[in-house]
């Protein structure tokens, strides 16, 4: 009787450590159940009485726990809670997106009832919006699928016919198709002022008025790829939602993305506003795929070698095409910053994981100076910049390469766009030792105040990388030298700290 009363008090990662070892031994719950027949016929668990207690709401018995124990070789306490392995809690994802999971552990704290009532009061203690809110769950989503979305790209590629460079007036023509109506407006850019008291530029580009009217700022005649993007998210909304939800105002500038902090902005969780949300990235992501079509853009950034210039040839921004080679390059490791200041990153993707603290959200005092985006920001350029990075992820360097682009919008802002990628996962496929190298390159950067020629070995081991992905941009990245850069100021691995007065 106390050993069962021991199991239940110490069970609460026991469910969970069944699951995960489950699956990564590649069993099903049949496999399972089946092998513990074979060891126990008395003591086996059913599918239906496993299902329970991986999800925690049985406890097995002593002897049960015992039959399961024997199939995965191991002692039955390690399957309780005293001192349990994160490995064994966390849910191997594969680290899509290289994004890594929690344990939501113990499950019954996880509950969905308790989640309905915690994350709005959690909300509201950190000041986030719902919408915030909904723009990360929905961020969280995409990297974990590594923005494939084949319904979304089927779907454009049926309105579009995969065609590569579409003109303004073939976007016009699909939306009348659609019954929908053109009408041209005067708007001009007005000043907005984020919470940090910095001064921009906003700019409405366009909206909608039901049932089928779109407004176009006259200002976008001079900035046709971005009235192009205009048009193929209501195309978007159109095709995929019937016009219903459609958003009403599209907008560029410092605070695009911060409408959200509006007075009428709340923390409550609105399932309305999730939904608008969602709707809107699906029309967003739409667009990308009915401008740049998977299949042909594909082909063009091989023929280009990933050249940010390649948006040229396609008739869209730099902006849509950086986001585009995320989605079709067979590699899957890529990041995307869209940065109209030092100290916030307005749009994020990490397929690589990427540590990233601060972005869409918020901005902070202690942003790193020797991120390629922000020294862009501050010293614009003429050309292109390449920079290969060493950055700690989970206590290990990991070496990136980016490409960065000073930019400016319809409203009158400058902003810096900067597509990325993580090259341990490529060294390593080529029989390298990436952990080696990067940290090789880390102690350079940090014996010469957190920068550093890259030794001629690497930059042969770095240059077929570059071939093998088929990406130009990581020799220019070699030419340069490598810095080392921070998720955030204050934990700057240089020497000196570039924050160190401030700590002080």
């Amino acid at each position: 009787m106390s050993l069962s009363k021991s199991l239940i008090r110490q069970s609460h990662f026991l469910g969970t450590k069944i699951r995960n070892l489950r699956k990564r031994n590649h069993l099903t719950m049949e496999d399972l159940s089946t092998r513990c027949i074979r060891i126990n016929t008395e003591y086996a668990p059913s599918v239906s009485y496993l299902s329970m207690i991986e999800r925690g709401k049985r406890v097995p018995s002593a002897e049960m726990l015992d039959v399961i124990a024997q199939v995965f070789q191991k002692d039955p306490a390690w399957f309780l809670d005293d001192e349990p392995e994160q490995s064994a809690i966390t849910p191997d994802k594969g680290k899509r997106g290289g994004i890594s999971g929690m344990a939501l552990e113990p499950s019954f704290l996880f509950s969905n009832e308790i989640l309905q009532i915690a994350i709005p009061e959690m909300l509201s203690q950190t000041g986030i919006t719902g919408r915030e809110f909904a723009h990360l769950l929905i961020r969280a989503h995409q990297e974990s699928h590594q923005n494939h979305f084949p319904d979304l790209e089927r779907s454009a590629e049926e309105v579009g016919r995969k065609q590569l460079n579409l003109s303004v007036e073939d976007l016009l023509a699909m939306a009348r198709s659609l019954g929908l109506t053109i009408r041209w407006v005067t708007r001009t850019p007005y000043d907005v002022i984020n919470e940090l008291g910095v001064s921009g530029k906003q700019l409405v580009t366009s909206f909608f008025e039901p049932p089928g009217s779109i407004f176009l700022n006259e200002a976008l005649k001079a900035f046709p790829t971005r009235l192009k993007y205009d048009l193929a998210v209501y195309i978007g909304h159109c095709v995929l939602h019937s016009k219903e939800g459609l958003q009403s105002v599209l907008t560029v500038g410092h605070n695009a993305l911060s409408d959200a902090r509006s007075s009428s902005a709340s923390s409550e969780l609105n399932s309305q506003d999730i939904l608008q949300a969602w709707r809107d990235f699906e029309s967003s992501f739409f667009a990308g795929a009915l401008l740049c079509p998977r299949v042909p853009f594909r082909q063009l950034l091989d023929r280009c070698g990933y050249q940010i210039s390649v948006h040229k040839n396609a008739g869209v921004s730099p902006s849509v095409a950086m986001r585009r080679m995320t989605v079709v390059s067979p590699y899957p490791h890529w990041h995307y910053f869209d940065a109209y200041g030092p100290n916030k990153l307005k749009a994020v993707y990490r397929g690589n994981g990427i540590p990233l603290p601060w972005g869409n959200m918020r901005q902070v005092n202690d942003p790193c100076q020797h991120w390629s985006v922000f020294r862009q920001l501050a010293t614009p350029q003429q050309q292109n910049s390449a920079q290969i990075s060493i950055l700690h992820v989970g206590d290990q360097p990991r070496i990136y390469c980016c490409e960065s682009i000073n930019v400016g919008d319809a409203a009158g802002n400058q902003r810096v766009l900067c597509a990325g990628i993580d090259l341990n996962p490529a060294i390593d496929a080529q029989g390298g030792d990436s952990q080696a190298l990067a940290h090789e390159l880390q102690q350079l950067c940090v014996q010469n105040h957190g920068m550093a020629t890259i030794p001629n070995s690497m930059k042969r081991e770095f240059t077929t990388i570059a071939r093998i992905l088929n990406i130009h941009w990581i020799e220019k990245g070699i030419e340069a030298p490598a810095r080392l850069i921070c998720s955030r100021g204050a934990v700057c691995p240089r020497q000196p700290s570039c924050y160190q007065d401030s700590e002080g």
